[in-house]
This record gives structure tokens, sequence and C-alpha cells, in this order.
């Protein structure tokens, strides 16, 4: 009989935490918004960010309990804005948004030597033969991080492993890379 009662509060737990987060959520929107959008500085990337807070805790809380909601409701928002921030400047640095193809096209190219063409050939080429000898997993993340501008959640959810594994992938990725690079770059 307790077996019972303990499964049904088991069942009943998930809806009951989702219910006191709706009403945590609700109360603490404003602020929550107002963070978000003291760190992103726009208001439309506010709106995005705490919609997806509250999917991601909604979701979280299926999984599992969650003993301090509020600080979780907190964090995960800051995470997002932390990942939005993070892609934005990558997206900044790779992306030329607001130069006409005019300006672009009228910018002086550098005079290179021959043998700066020779060496970046060399390098390209080093890198190239490098990152073909990676698993097919380890090419996605490059491709999803430094092409792409994901996270390390973002790609750890796309390809269904854990932040961590990302990173560790990652790591040894840009070791090989550097390694390429210091062997055709002595000191």
């Amino acid at each position: 009989m307790i077996s019972i009662i303990i499964l049904l509060n088991h069942r009943l737990s998930p809806s009951v935490s989702q219910s006191h987060f709706n009403d945590i959520f609700l109360a603490r929107r404003h602020v929550l918004l107002r963070t978000l959008q003291r760190m992103v500085g726009n208001r439309s990337a506010a709106e995005d960010l705490l919609q997806e807070t509250w999917l991601r805790v909604s979701r979280a809380l299926t999984e599992h309990p969650i003993d301090h909601l509020e600080p979780f409701v907190f964090q995960t928002a800051r995470n997002l804005a932390l990942d939005h921030l993070r892609a934005r400047r990558i997206h900044g640095r790779t992306m030329i948004e607001d130069v006409s193809s005019a300006q672009l096209e009228s910018v002086v190219a550098q005079l290179s030597t021959p043998e700066d063409a020779t060496h970046a050939n060399r390098l390209i080429e080093g890198l190239s033969d490098s990152l073909k000898t990676l698993s097919p997993r380890q090419q996605k993340i490059f491709t999803l991080s430094r092409l792409n501008g994901c996270s390390y959640t973002e790609i750890a959810r796309q390809l269904d492993v854990s932040a961590s594994t990302v990173q560790k992938e990652l790591k040894l990725i840009m070791a090989i890379c550097v390694g390429v690079v210091s062997r055709l770059d002595p000191p």
C-alpha cells in the first residue's frame, strides 16, 4: 500500500513541479526579462531567451525533480544569455552583414610574396589533411563550433552527447590544428 502511494506521488511530482515552476516563472518574469535584456542588449532577443528558458526548465522538470527551482531558473536564463552572446561574438567575427559588397570589393588586398602564398597553401593542405583523419563526429563538432559558431550545449544537443564530450573533442581537434601550424611555423 505504501509503495502505491509513493508511486502515485512520484507520478504526480512532475506536474506539481511544473505548476510550481509556472508560478515562479510568472512571478519573476519581469525580473528575468530585464536581466536578460541587460545582458544581451536587445529586447527581442531577451524575449526569445526568456521563452527558451521556460522550455529548458520545463524539459528538465520532466527528467528529474529540481530542489532549488528559482535559482535554477535564473541560472538557466543566464547560461542561455551567455551562449547567445558567445554565438553573436563568433558570428560577428565571421560574418560581415552591414558592409555593402561595393565596400568589400574596394578593400585593397595586401600584396603577398610567392613564399607567403606557398606557405599559406602548405598550411591549408596540412590542416585539411589533419582534419580528414578525424572521426565523423569530431568533424561535425569542428564544423558546428568553428564554422557555425554553435555553443558546446547546442552541439551536444545536436549530436546527443554531453557538453563535456564536446569540449574534450574540440580541445583535441584544436591541439591537432596547433600542431600542424607549429610544424609549419617554427618559432
